[in-house]
C-alpha cells in the first residue's frame, strides 16, 4: 500500500514542474505538519496518522472560512477555501449524508446508546471509521439527533 506522504511528495514535484505555486505552497504547509508531528512525537507517520493531521489542517481551514466570511473577508474565505479543496485531495472519499446516518445508527445500535449521555461511546466507535471523510461537527450533531439530544 502507498503511503500518503509519498503520494503527496509525488504531487509536489508535480506541482513545481507544473508551476502551480499556490497548490506547491499548500503541500509544503502539509509537509511541514506532517514533519512537526514526527519530531513531537518521535514517530513515523502512517496513513492513519497522516489522515488524522490533514483532518485537523481542514477543520482550521473550515473554522477559518466561517471567521473570515463573518467578517466580509471573502478574498480570503476564498483562499482557505481552495487549500480545502486541495487537502481534500489526498483525503479518502468523503462519505454522504445517507451513509453518515447509517453508520450513526449502526454505532448506536452496537454501543446500546439510550441518550445523550452515551454520546461518547457512540463518537469512540464513529471516529476512526470516520477520521478524514467526514466533518466530525457535523456528525456528532447527527449522534445528538438520534439520541434525542
Amino acid at each position: 500500500m502507498e503511503l500518503l506522504t509519498d503520494r503527496i511528495k509525488d504531487e509536489m514535484k508535480a506541482a513545481m514542474k507544473g508551476g502551480d505555486k499556490f497548490k506547491l505552497g499548500v503541500i509544503r504547509l502539509i509537509l511541514a505538519a506532517f514533519k512537526q508531528v514526527e519530531v513531537d512525537e518521535r514517530i513515523t507517520l502512517d496513513n492513519d496518522r497522516a489522515i488524522q493531521v490533514l483532518d485537523k489542517m481542514l477543520k482550521q481551514r473550515r473554522e477559518s472560512i466561517k471567521q473570515y466570511g463573518d467578517a466580509g473577508r471573502s478574498d480570503l474565505a476564498e483562499a482557505e477555501e481552495a487549500e480545502v479543496r486541495i487537502i481534500q485531495e489526498f483525503l479518502p472519499a468523503a462519505l454522504s449524508d445517507a451513509e453518515i446516518e447509517a453508520m450513526v445508527r449502526e454505532a448506536i445500535a452496537e454501543s446500546g446508546a439510550a441518550s445523550i449521555k452515551d454520546m461518547g461511546k457512540v463518537m469512540g466507535l464513529l471516529k476512526p471509521k470516520m477520521q478524514g471523510r467526514a466533518d466530525m461537527a457535523l456528525v456528532s450533531q447527527k449522534i445528538k439527533d438520534a439520541l434525542g439530544g
